[in-house]
């Protein structure tokens, strides 16, 4: 299920029935990174600049060049930020220190256990070698069986209940109307590649990636049996089906708007819009016959669906299925099947030129499998109690320069302006980790089997969101474990979440001057509360409902101020003939103007409060500082197939981009580094939304 990246605003990457398990966490022993001196943190700001670079013709340059020419990208990384992946690595070697220390003592506690059996399982490459293919052989001699269009459906259910999302993609949200109630959301899946637009866009590159697609599957079916020609063969009938389903899928620029992913009805009317598909084959074999709730979010994908399925040879059917089941499950096989399934995913695809070790990856996988284990013990251990009252103290700030900021909006009506600042006081800020944890009890983790484990924990998962389904919505629910580098606004809850993993340095540290962590995790905070506001977030009011609440002439002010942001963004040139996508990004977009903006107002009144600090840095202001603390955020190394990938379906333009547009259009960056008219980073025709 994947309904954080449709339908939470996610505002950072580069991209849950819970019962009291224990209230809040004992007092951390100490933090990640512990105390800082002022001399670390002037060295650590300054030696990532270059300061030949003239800060009013390149600020990315400025802000990053230091770092960028003496920063290696790891071989096993296709992207490496100054931020974000200093930050996740140094998480990820403190949670393999508490999981070991977990394996080798987990005393009475059977979630303790369960993690412990997990990560060893995880970790023993060994004995996978051993089993090969054996643990997915059942799967695959069902799907031999299937041989009618409710076997294929029937078939299709068991592998959503174990996290294979073949055909369709399904999650569980608040209902967008009524955002008390969960129902299930039905949108349009089935492909190999990321998304549509790596079938249908006609250029070299991706051209390429889909010859080498085809054979990628081919070479996976035949490690599993298939001979030569009859690899090749399934491969090209698996691949023409799914270009038929990219043709039908709306663009990820589409997938935004999210009033037309809204389509209300009950399983009649899933069954009345495809007639032709026995839905109720699918709905008992996931085990949930009786989730009715739901919308059809592209019903014409489900119309063309219909027509293909009963078009389709049921061979090719079966070799799809076959397929989906593999290519799924191969990273959890043995080294040769994980190794094949790297070289496409990771190398061709991505630029990636070495796996990431076991342990880096067990890691992960035991955060996705019992993260709210994980991070208790990740809480404890390393998130300093003081840490959360700054964070708090800032985001209160950020949110007052937002309500003080709205008076001066002039494109408002006042009856519009007062529905603004009733939601933005409504918003709830969640910080570092949930008030309850969730329970495990009914997971079964054994030792040593690490096939079985993965499965278990899918299936966990799957019968947690769907057993929900009709019922209410938690809202004390956490989508982000608390370890993750990230943070997230989610618009039916009206809330801001921002999980422990990501309050330390170089984004956040209590040590930090106040003009590094406003110009850091101040401007992510702004970012997130922005979205409440932003072209999609705009659409939900104060509590959590999609409605409007907009007048119409202010509504379509707003779009032409959107407009403006969307058409400046198509024309950063990635690389000749790329650029950025401004419609697929303009959300991020539009929060990242804000997110600067509001931080920086903050910051001022942070000011205000405290009186002005000496200066940190040699040669910079503390108005200065700000700007680079927040370029610095997004120093990136990266490699161009990753980019490229990036670009075509990420919602967050270019790092490079997220610095560079942003402080173009922002008039106190302009003063603070004396920057003139007819300067790269002084636009000509100023975008601003917030």
């Amino acid at each position: 299920m994947r309904i954080v990246a449709r339908l939470v605003f996610i505002g950072l990457v580069l991209a849950p029935l819970l019962t009291a398990c224990g209230g809040h966490p004992t007092p951390p022993a100490d933090d990640t990174v512990g105390t800082l001196t002022t001399a670390e943190i002037a060295t650590s700001v300054s030696s990532a600049m270059d300061p030949t670079a003239d800060p009013c013709q390149d600020f990315y340059r400025y802000a990053c060049g230091g770092w960028l020419d003496t920063t290696e990208r790891p071989a096993d990384e296709n992207r490496w930020n100054r931020a974000f992946s200093t930050i996740l690595n140094r998480n990820q070697e403190a949670l393999q220190t508490l999981i070991e220390e977990t394996a080798q003592d987990p005393g009475n506690d059977p979630d303790r256990r369960k993690v412990a059996d997990f990560f060893s399982s995880c970790m023993a490459e060994d004995v996978r070698d051993e089993l090969g293919h054996g643990p997915l052989e059942p799967m695959l001699a069902a799907v031999d069986a299937v041989d009618s269009l409710e076997g294929v459906l029937g078939m299709v259910g068991t592998m959503h209940r174990s996290g294979v999302e073949a055909l369709l993609d399904v999650d569980v949200f608040p209902d967008f109307k009524s955002p008390d109630t969960l129902i299930a959301y039905y949108f349009q899946g089935g492909l190999g590649l990321p998304n549509r637009d790596f079938y249908l866009r006609d250029d070299p590159k991706n051209a390429e990636i889909r010859e080498k697609y085809r054979g990628h599957i081919a070479r996976m079916l035949g490690l599993f049996g298939a001979e030569a020609a009859v690899a090749e063969a399934q491969a090209e009938a698996i691949y023409a089906l799914e270009v038929e389903l990219a043709k039908v899928s709306r663009p990820p620029a589409e997938m935004r708007d999210l009033e037309r992913l809204y389509n209300k009805i009950d399983v009649a009317g899933l069954q009345q819009l495809t007639p032709g598909l026995p839905w109720q084959a699918f709905l008992e074999a996931t085990g949930y016959p009786q989730a009715e709730d739901l919308s059809v979010s592209t019903p014409e994908f489900f119309e063309r669906l219909e027509t293909l399925l009963q078009e389709t040879p049921m061979e090719d059917l079966r070799a799809y299925l076959r397929w989906n089941w593999i290519n799924a499950m191969a990273s959890r096989l043995d080294s040769a099947t994980d190794a094949a399934n790297f070289d496409f995913y990771g190398r061709v695809l991505s630029g990636q030129e070495e796996q990431r070790p076991q342990w880096k990856r067990c890691v992960n996988a035991t955060d996705g499998a019992l993260g709210h284990v994980v991070g208790r013990l990740y809480v404890e251990r390393h998130f300093a109690g003081d840490s959360k009252a700054v964070a708090l103290e800032m985001i209160d700030d950020i949110q007052e320069a937002f309500r003080r900021n709205l008076p001066g909006l002039q494109w408002m009506d006042d009856t519009t302006r007062e529905s603004a600042l009733e939601k933005a006081r409504s918003i709830t800020n969640k910080i570092g980790y949930p008030d309850q944890w969730r329970d495990y009890s009914t997971l079964t983790i054994e030792a040593g089997k690490h096939f079985e484990n993965r499965l278990a924990a899918d299936r966990f998962e799957f019968a947690r969101n769907m057993g929900r389904v009709g019922g209410p919505a938690d809202k004390d629910e956490w989508l982000m474990t608390p370890p993750t580098v990230n943070a997230y606004y989610l618009p039916t809850n009206n809330e801001i979440a921002f999980p422990a993993g990501i309050l330390q340095p170089p984004f956040f540290h209590r040590s930090f001057p106040a003009a590094m962590n406003y110009g850091a995790i101040g401007a992510v905070m702004g970012h997130e509360l922005t979205h409440g506001f932003d072209d999609s977030g705009r659409k939900f009011d104060a509590h959590g409902q999609m409605r409007e609440w907009w007048a119409p002439e202010v509504a379509e002010r707003f779009e032409e101020r959107a407009d403006c942001v969307r058409q400046q963004y198509d024309g950063f040139e990635v690389e000749p003939g790329l650029n950025v996508n401004g419609r697929l990004t303009a959300g991020e977009n539009i929060a990242d103007l804000g997110g600067v903006k509001q931080s920086y107002q903050a910051y001022q009144q942070w000011v205000e409060r405290h009186g002005e600090p000496d200066p940190l840095v040699e040669g910079l202001t503390d108005e200065q500082l700000f700007f680079v603390a927040y370029g610095q955020v997004w120093c990136t190394l990266s490699t161009p197939e990753a980019q490229r990938m990036l670009v075509q379906m990420d919602s967050h333009s270019p790092p490079r981009f997220r610095v560079q547009g942003p402080l173009s259009n922002s008039t106190e960056f302009a003063a603070a580094f004396q920057c003139k008219a007819g300067d790269a980073m002084v636009v000509e025709n100023r975008c601003e939304v917030w």
